[in-house]
């Protein structure tokens, strides 16, 4: 069975390829399903993780839903594959992970949780979607690593960033001016010991689903793209 999926800083190409054989291509833009419904023989099972957005238009839900009615099985996770998945899996996008589950059950809604910046070459990210912080944060409060009152102002400094500026050490250090330095030391431990990487995670579980609904496809390659924004 033909399949395509968008990957991008959520996940790297190699990572990525050994869970699943099948053609990887960068961040989605518009018109990148309508590209892949013209080849001769267009795929039939599309998976997106990461998308584009900024210098490019996003990806519409019309065009999932245009893909769908031309019988091609769309899947989404972790970023702009998890907003377009809760808006379109009542009409049988099927979406996949945490995050995805956060949209549709509404607990979060803005754009923002999951837009990163990241490098245009390697496609790896630069800054930290709020939603990886959500989940870090709550992880830690869960595992005793520091008080919840000191993670929920950790979130509250992040969210009122610019989602270029969200990286995990700046947050820390704007946090350091409010709470004691044990403190502090507690919760700087916590993120340099490896907090989860949720948007990683569930586009694991994308490609798992989608390798449980696959027949073996073709090898994986990717293509170059210049973008500095992904959703």
């Amino acid at each position: 069975m033909r399949a395509v999926v968008f990957i991008g800083p959520s996940i790297d190409l190699e990572s990525a390829s050994a869970e699943l054989d099948v053609e990887f291509l960068p961040p989605v833009k518009r018109g990148d399903l309508a590209e892949l419904l013209a080849r001769p023989e267009p795929p039939e099972a599309i998976g997106i993780v990461d998308g584009r957005f900024l210098q490019s238009l996003c990806i519409s839900p019309k065009e999932v839903l245009e893909a769908m009615d031309r019988g091609v099985t769309m899947f989404g996770s972790s970023s702009m594959g998890a907003l377009r998945a809760a808006e379109c899996s009542p009409f049988g996008m099927v979406g996949v992970g945490k995050i995805y589950e956060e949209y549709f059950s509404g607990r979060i809604d803005a754009d923002d949780e999951v837009a990163v910046t990241y490098d245009e070459e390697n496609l790896s990210a630069l800054s930290e979607p709020m939603v990886n912080m959500r989940f870090a944060i709550a992880a830690g409060i869960e595992e005793g690593a520091f008080a919840p009152e000191t993670g929920e102002r950790f979130l509250e400094i992040a969210k009122e960033l610019y989602f270029p500026q969200r990286v995990n050490r700046t947050v820390l250090m704007l946090l350091r001016r409010e709470i004691p330095e044990d403190e502090h030391a507690r919760i700087a431990a916590f993120f340099a010991g490896g907090a989860p990487d949720t948007k990683r995670e569930d586009a694991l579980l994308l490609l798992a689903a989608m390798r449980d609904h696959l027949e073996p496809a073709v090898k994986p390659q990717i293509t170059s793209v210049e973008a500095r924004g992904a959703l």
